[in-house]
């Protein structure tokens, strides 16, 4: 499902000034030849981000066994990491698919070997149609399929392919009231449906859609919202079913890592009460990474809902004290262009090895600074050059911002070792 080699090789990339925070005595060496030097968390500038390798094992660990017993497939989305060697750990653990967002990110993913992509997206971009018509022509084994959300698309997609030799897979997308893209009726994407099944450029691969803009948090409302959707991508499978549209077996796609239990209870068992032989995929992205933020309060897989089988954070930034301007306030010298900060600031959880009074909170943070308000704090707590230990929120807009990131073997540890390093590519 992905070139070993190809990913490996990684390994043997050389290390340099490009590599935020590695420090300037690993230049010049691999990757593996600087792992073999025994680094640790110490020997790394700040800022950092770095991962935790117990809990990225434990987290795939976890979704997958959760998938399975479920009865669907997990097509994770790659681009929360854009990370092939983790895309490699998620596909050995059982994934399906690998779920990308653009063209651009498709080809990554391919020269990387993936054999199994799904474009959650429209594909109308002219030179990406036809290098996906040509890839698919020259590799049989290659399978791909795309979104679309109007006839329009379609229209857009059969003047740029022509006749090709192997159609392109198509999932109709189904949206909802106030959401992102997605035909926004029943009737609609059936319309769109029709018109893809219609086309010998284009096969009807399945429905699908992303309920995660139609709700932010486990509000009564916010899951009824949700649920009402589900239902709604249901109803549309049902009903190309009934029109015989499918030419074969299909696949139903749903599922950001906020509400996959709902997916599970709204879509799951559509073989056994359709009679078609139905695949449902959940592109669930964020549970690899998890985070001590928006996704440890709203995924249904947190240790308070679930026991013992839970996600944990498998990230943290490291910042240090560089300014103590204020008996109360610290200046970090970690800030937007480190640290995520789209759907919550980070939160201070350790200075040097002690854990931080509750009350300890990040105000703010500018390009390169975050604010650490520190209550009732005496001029002698948190000393400039002291290292904060933060939680992230949002893994999509962590892992952006490094090319580069070390693995320690745990984050809980006094100077966690260096297991390994992940490359990115955004």
């Amino acid at each position: 499902m992905i070139d070993t080699r190809t990913v490996d090789a990684l390994r043997e990339r050389r290390l340099g000034p490009e590599h935020k925070s590695v420090p300037p005595s690993a230049w010049g060496l691999t990757v593996d030849e600087f792992l073999g030097t025994a680094p640790t968390l110490a020997d790394f500038q700040t800022p950092v981000v770095t991962l935790d390798r117990t809990r990225l094992t434990s987290n795939i660990a976890v979704m997958a066994d959760w998938a399975a017993a479920a009865g669907v497939d997990l097509a994770p989305h790659g681009k929360t990491t854009m990370a092939p060697a983790l895309w490699r750990e998620q596909l050995v653990a059982g994934s399906w698919a690998i779920t990308l967002a653009t063209p651009w990110q498709v080809q990554l993913a391919r020269a990387f070997g993936v054999q199994r992509i799904m474009l959650a997206n429209a594909l109308v971009d002219p030179g990406a149609l036809r290098w996906i018509s040509a890839e698919l022509d020259d590799h049989p084994e290659f399978d791909f399929v795309c979104w679309a959300d109007s006839e329009e698309t379609v229209v857009r997609m059969t003047e740029v392919l022509g006749s090709p030799r192997r159609p392109v897979n198509v999932v109709v997308e189904l949206g909802g009231p106030h959401g992102r893209t997605g035909a926004r009726t029943v009737d609609a994407a059936v319309a769109v449906a029709r018109r893809v099944a219609n086309t010998p450029s284009l096969a009807l691969a399945g429905v699908g859609g992303y309920e995660g803009a139609l709700a932010h948090d486990r509000t009564t409302d916010g899951l009824a919202a949700v649920a009402r959707y589900l239902d709604a991508v249901a109803d549309l499978h049902r009903t190309l079913v009934d029109q015989d549209l499918y030419a074969g077996p299909a696949v139903v796609t749903a599922g950001g890592s906020a509400y996959p239990d709902l997916v599970v209870r709204h879509l799951a068992g559509l073989t056994e009460t359709t009679g078609v032989p139905t695949r449902v995929v959940l592109r669930s992205g964020a549970y690899l990474v998890h985070d001590d933020g928006f996704y440890a309060d709203i995924s249904p897989l947190i240790e308070s809902r679930v026991g013992a089988a839970h996600l944990a954070s498998a990230m943290h930034g490291w910042a240090r004290v560089v300014s103590r301007p204020e008996p109360e306030l610290a200046l970090l010298d970690a800030g937007k262009r480190d640290v995520p900060f789209d759907e919550g600031l980070p939160t201070p959880q350790r200075i040097d090895t002690a854990d931080v009074p509750a009350e300890h909170h990040i105000s703010a943070v500018n390009d390169q600074h975050a604010f650490l308000r520190m209550p009732s704090a005496g001029p002698d707590h948190a000393p400039v050059g002291s290292v904060v230990r933060l939680g992230l929120s949002h893994p999509c807009t962590a892992f952006d911002k490094w090319r580069l990131l070390p693995v320690v073997d745990d984050a809980d540890g006094a100077n966690p070792r260096v297991v390994d390093l992940i490359h990115t590519f955004f």
